[in-house]
């Protein structure tokens, strides 16, 4: 299941296939991403507008009714001053009756009001034009939501809670799934572009969700310096949050990060190293019996790729080669906390005929090639300890892969191809339990 974000534009998920014992139902769940709403800039945008238009038509309405209340007081003014004039002619009239000088005082006030007049149909006018704003502010707001409406953004938190809810049911689901058996491997997807032909990506299979830290280990040797990233997108950003200087350098590209440590190979030796990123120190090492190592044993690209280091569902693994099994690939489960092996298989599959593997479920699936037409030729079971010849091609888009690792939280290969870090989506074939299975 690839449910890593890439880019605010591929807004899917993609889960794994399943099916029940009977062969009943075969289903692939696609779920968009939790923030895929959130990033909706024109239904944003659409929001922000229509609550400005209703903050709008609130301050149109106060306005009205103050406008409409002094516009009752402008009418009864009007009405007394065009009275008052009326009054004033006839006054004028019969000024002969009237004390000249009282006369002219009275005329000369009334003149001053005079202005006024004009002033006040301005008014007027000015109320019909609020009224006539207010029904267009009214009409546009009706326009909005209908706009919104038909979008879906006028739902948008019940729609994100309803995309949060189902989420977390296909998480329940998921759990429900026993491990399963690789049947397609589809991709890749190209996260970044950097560093040399050769090198290491990971992320912590066993890290909560909300923790999506990314280690960059460039090369196959001659290095120390581990580089840590908040998250892809600070990945692809160039974004470092810290970089850790290991006290040995490493041997090789086959490197994996498990609960919160990094575990790598030792140059010029058999010796596996468990770091702890958190106490920035070495917390165990140890030496793999009889383990090949500095190109004595390695992939078909060289590197120093004698020890490959991984972890799946059930896990932390060793894959190798020893003389004692005449340079065929070995199997060894182990102790995360010690490095002690506590379990070993020996297959028939020569290392050096080996491209990469990696485990899933308990299962080592290995290529035949690290270059163009390289596919999954060959896998073993340590639960039955059987293998078998399987044919399942992948897309090696840049020619040339020097890691290709399963991640069983984002139930994705990360691979490293040519310098470039990418990711492979897996199919698995499921069997999904019961309530009455034990």
């Amino acid at each position: 299941m690839l449910s890593t974000q890439i880019s605010p534009k591929e807004g899917w998920q993609v889960y794994s296939s399943a099916q029940d014992p009977d062969g009943r139902c075969i289903c692939t769940v696609v779920a968009p991403e939790q923030n895929l709403c959130s990033r909706d800039a024109k239904s944003r945008q659409l929001r922000q507008l229509l609550e400005k238009v209703q903050n709008m038509s609130q301050s149109i309405e106060v306005l009205n009714l103050r406008t409409q209340r002094d516009f009752q007081y402008v009418l009864k003014m009007e009405t007394q001053m065009k009275g008052l004039k009326a009054k004033f002619r006839q006054i004028e009239d019969d000024r002969k009756t009237l004390m000249t000088k009282h006369f002219q005082e009275l005329k000369e006030k009334m003149d001053e009001l005079l202005p006024l007049i004009p002033v006040l149909e301005q008014y007027k006018t000015d109320a019909k034009l609020i009224t006539q704003f207010k029904e267009e502010i009214r009409n546009l707001s009706a326009v909005l939501t209908g706009i919104q409406e038909e979008i879906g953004a006028y739902d948008y938190e019940e729609l994100h809670q309803r995309v949060l809810s189902l989420e977390t049911r296909l998480r329940d689901c998921m759990k429900k799934l026993t491990c399963g058996k690789l049947m397609k491997i589809t991709g890749p997807v190209t996260v970044k572009t950097s560093g040399t032909r050769f090198g290491a990506w990971m992320t912590d299979p066993l890290a909560s969700e909300k923790n999506n830290r990314v280690w960059y280990m460039d090369s196959y040797t001659n290095n120390k310096i581990v580089r840590e990233y908040k998250s892809i997108a600070d990945f692809v950003s160039g974004a470092e949050s810290r970089t850790y200087n290991l006290p040995f350098k490493w041997a090789g590209t086959n490197h994996v990060v498990y609960n919160g440590s990094l575990y790598f190979n030792k140059y010029q030796s058999n010796i596996i190293i468990k770091y702890s990123f958190d106490m920035g120190r070495v917390l165990a090492q140890r030496s793999l019996e009889y383990a090949g190592f500095h190109n004595v044993y390695p992939y078909t690209w060289g590197g120093f790729s004698d020890i490959d280091l991984m972890a799946d569902e059930i896990g932390l693994w060793a894959v190798y080669a020893t003389n004692q099994n005449a340079g065929n690939i070995v199997i060894s489960q182990l102790n995360q906390d010690t490095l002690e092996v506590m379990k070993s298989w020996s297959t028939g599959y020569p290392k050096r005929s080996a491209g990469e593997s990696f485990m899933i479920c308990g299962t080592l699936y290995v290529t035949n090639s690290h270059l163009t037409g390289a596919k999954v030729y060959y896998s073993y079971s340590t639960k039955t300890s059987t293998y078998e010849y399987t044919d399942i091609p992948f897309h090696n888009q840049y020619f040339h892969i020097s890691m290709l690792d399963y991640n069983a939280r984002d139930r994705a290969l990360y691979a490293w191809n040519n310098g470039h870090q990418v990711l492979f989506n897996v199919t698995l074939f499921h069997i999904i339990k019961t309530e009455d299975d034990t």
